[in-house]
């Protein structure tokens, strides 16, 4: 008992210490100086910890659902689900969930009281919940936008997240390996066992999701891989295969590394236009509300994107030790800053204009919403314009309406898709639904 009381109290004062600590460093820029190819970068401000705001997880009241931009009217497509992250579409449509959560980590000793608060405050934010570790097929057999059919497609998984189908071959990538199982056209459950295709980074976890792509032969399967740390603080060797895009043959298991010092790359996808792969990267935190800008970016073969000896390019940060100029000397700035904290997680592009006039060309960003600026950010699904596949403009929104009046969390976006009926599925892991937006077309 005695050990516990102290615990609480410690835990206390740590809460009480983070408190002072918000106080100090409130944003100075509106929050559109995050956006663009050109991003305000202020002076960092230093903290012994981030910001903790956060919006509480309430979940969606009766008849609640987000609010459409563009005229758009928003559909329940699934409700029910456990903490559902990421969507794939099959060839004849239906719709594949991971419903996943972090996996269970080693005990982090450096963590501290440090660490606990943070998966406190996670916590409350909806996060940290028991993984369902499966994949559910949604079926919407009469197209009026609601799936009829939900069935466990495959389940005892490690934490999936990314998905995709080569010929007969459905791809999944696991927190610590991406796997196999052979696809039957039609199915509602897989029979199959999964086979390892290749080992990815796993560990600590400190990121744990896994995006996932194949090129568009099916020659090779790219893989986003997150940091295993913030900055580097528990050591680089920890971040081997890290902060990177791993490129893998499907049929060897050969990893090689696409490119590199993308702290997070969740989001990720093949522009239409230039047949180049974007991700989108949630960036580092603990220096301020204004930084760093996550981002979306074109992901050059053997590029290096500054993580974490520097952001944005070549703006130096100081605390990874020892510094590497001669890396900052050839970072990349990336294409389009999508705001501090907002933790852009989905991105989908905008594919043969199939949504009309009011998405003509660009891409979907899910913001899963910041749990570290003292103004929550993010919340929301937005979309950014392209021409001629380039970012053209500010961003738009989209769905809006995931934080009530209170400043509550009724849901998160994460993985964002464009089906093959124009509709836009959105992944709610804190609402446990799947939203479909259609908008008029013509």
């Amino acid at each position: 008992m005695a050990s516990a009381r102290r615990t609480i109290l410690i835990a206390s004062a740590a809460l009480s210490a983070l408190a002072l600590a918000s106080c100090n460093n409130q944003s100075v820029l509106p929050e559109q100086a995050g956006y663009g190819p050109n991003p305000t970068l202020p002076e960092p401000q230093s903290s012994w910890v981030p910001t903790l705001k956060i919006a509480e997880a309430v979940g969606w009241g009766a008849g609640e659902k987000p609010i459409a931009a563009n005229g758009g009217q928003v559909t329940a497509f699934a409700t029910g689900l456990a903490h559902p992250r990421w969507l794939y579409e099959l060839p004849n449509g239906d719709i594949l969930v991971a419903e996943s959560d972090a996996p269970p980590k080693p005990e982090d000793k450096k963590g501290g009281i440090r660490g606990w608060v943070q998966g406190f405050f996670m916590k409350k934010a909806g996060s940290q919940t028991p993984s369902a570790n499966r994949i559910t097929l949604l079926r919407d057999k009469d197209g009026d936008g609601v799936a009829e059919i939900k069935s466990v497609f495959l389940e005892n998984l490690t934490s999936p997240f990314g998905m995709a189908l080569i010929g007969d071959q459905l791809y999944i990538a696991n927190a610590d390996a991406v796997v196999r199982v052979s696809y039957v056209e039609g199915e509602t459950r897989s029979a199959a066992a999964p086979v390892k295709v290749a080992e990815l980074p796993a560990g600590r976890n400190h990121h744990w999701t896994k995006s996932l792509v194949a090129s568009a032969d099916g020659s090779r399967l790219y893989v986003g891989v997150g940091s295993n740390s913030n900055v580097g603080e528990n050591g680089m060797a920890e971040e081997e295969k890290r902060a990177a895009v791993l490129e893998i043959d499907p049929k060897t298991g050969a990893i090689q590394v696409f490119a590199t010092g993308l702290r997070n790359p969740v989001g990720i996808d093949w522009n239409p236009t230039t047949k180049e792969l974007w991700v989108a990267v949630n960036e580092r935190d603990e220096i301020g509300d204004d930084l760093v800008p996550d981002y979306m970016t074109s992901v050059k073969r053997d590029g290096f994107y500054g993580w974490p000896y520097s952001y944005y390019g070549q703006t130096v940060d100081k605390r990874p030790e020892p510094p590497r100029p001669d890396l900052v000397a050839k970072a990349i700035k990336p294409d389009y800053a999508l705001g501090s904290h907002t933790a852009s997680l989905g991105m989908t592009f905008v594919k043969d204009e199939r949504m009309g006039q009011a998405y003509p060309a660009g891409a979907f960003i899910g913001q899963h919403g910041s749990w570290n600026r003292k103004q929550p950010v993010g919340y929301r699904v937005i979309f950014v314009p392209f021409i001629d596949g380039k970012p053209a403009g500010m961003p738009k929104p989209v769905l809006t309406g995931f934080l009530n009046d209170k400043g509550e969390a009724r849901g998160r976006p994460v993985g964002v898709l464009v089906d093959q009926r124009a509709g836009l599925l959105v992944a709610d892991d804190v609402g446990n639904a799947i939203w479909r937006l259609t908008v008029p077309t013509s």
